[in-house]
């Protein structure tokens, strides 16, 4: 504490037997990136500053519309049409003159994220899409960073904190939704609504577990998911679980991040115009003329000898793109899922020139569809 002022700021806090001057220099040395300055960020924002973050990023292309106003209460009817991050940095700064504020301006998005991110402690994911949501997570994977989740819809709100580890594991996003949904296949808050006390609750909630990892105090949601229901105020806790799939479909390195497509992977597109069945594969297979890729992880089974192929992982296949030499391109895995994706990324990068496809159902079914033909 450098002087008198902070310690009369910040002195119903210090005063706490289980914060203390120590948890308060913590907080006044620490960086924290705030990923949308809207429903959620507007509460984050507001705590992290009024309880003393040193350094404070605010990430938002956006401007503020009027029917922002009922949930995202640090703007008013003056502040529309002006950008949010601009607007939100202002505030912030006559709340506390002491934070240092970043403003960025723009859209978080694989191209700039890492270069944003790699300066801050921990990150708070304030957005409502899954194409940002899944691009934020796998950054903060690569930078080995703490994201701190938050979502909103109608009356519900979860929290979870991600990328830290506990009894030697870590969960991320991607453990808590292998699949990606696709678009409008779950509703936003513009489509489905959204009570305006709620997202106040849980940006301050998102809020309260990044004061515990930056100080230490409490037992954050680590490797857990927090349920809230505004209507009759149930909550739930569940633990979350590793998802050896889901790891996989991480990028493995910065190439592979810049190169992954992130709301194409989140688009409406259908599965089906990617995915061939077992009777398809067996005649590309036949026809010889295909390029097939195991893209499962070096060691996985059932082992795969029975037609030509090569391997590379889902993780590193988007920075091993010159071992990809035909036109006509099958993906597989165990199951399908990380196949799937795989298509898609593939497709996204080659803008449709090549005709590539995943086999539904993975290995598992193919195998097990051979069997069954050969006891007939």
């Amino acid at each position: 504490m450098t002087h008198h002022k902070q310690y009369e700021r910040y002195q119903r806090q210090i005063i706490l037997k289980e914060f203390g001057l120590a948890a308060q220099e913590k907080l006044l040395r620490s960086k924290v990136l705030v990923v949308g300055a809207g429903g959620l960020g507007c509460p984050a924002l507001q705590y992290l500053t009024a309880a003393g973050v040193g350094t404070v990023g605010i990430v938002d292309d956006d401007i503020v519309s009027l029917n922002n106003l009922h949930r995202q209460v640090l703007y008013n009817m003056n502040d529309i049409g002006s950008s949010k991050a601009e607007v939100a940095a202002k505030k912030l700064k006559a709340l506390n003159d002491e934070t240092k504020f970043t403003v960025y301006n723009e859209r978080l998005t694989n191209r700039n994220a890492l270069h944003i991110i790699i300066d801050y402690d921990i990150v708070i994911d304030g957005t409502d899409n899954f194409s940002s949501r899944y691009m934020i997570n796998d950054a903060c994977v690569l930078l080995n960073k703490p994201l701190v989740y938050g979502a909103i819809s109608k009356f519900e709100g979860q929290v979870a904190v991600f990328n830290v580890k506990s009894n030697k594991r870590a969960v991320n996003y991607r453990d808590l939704f292998p699949d990606i949904p696709q678009e409008n296949e779950v509703l936003n808050c513009a489509d489905a609504g959204v009570l305006g006390v709620l997202p106040g609750i849980i940006g301050a909630l998102q809020a309260n577990e990044t004061i515990k990892l930056i100080t230490g105090i409490g037992k954050p949601l680590i490797n857990k998911l927090f349920s809230y229901n505004a209507l009759d105020n149930n909550s739930y806790e569940f633990n979350l679980i590793l998802n050896e799939e889901a790891q996989a479909l991480i990028p493995k390195n910065r190439e592979a991040f810049f190169n992954m497509d992130y709301e194409w992977l989140c688009s409406s597109s259908t599965s089906a115009e990617f995915e061939i069945n077992t009777t398809q594969f067996d005649s590309l297979i036949s026809a010889g003329n295909t390029m097939i890729i195991d893209v499962r992880e070096k060691d996985e089974l059932p082992f795969v000898d029975e037609f030509e192929h090569i391997q590379i992982p889902l993780n590193e296949l988007m920075s091993q793109l010159s071992l990809i030499g035909k036109d006509d391109i099958v993906v597989f895995c165990q199951s399908g899922k990380r196949s799937l994706q795989a298509a898609k990324m593939l497709n996204a990068h080659y803008h449709q020139q090549k005709k590539i496809y995943s086999l539904k159902g993975g290995v598992t079914v193919w195998k097990q569809k051979k069997l069954q033909k050969e006891k007939q």
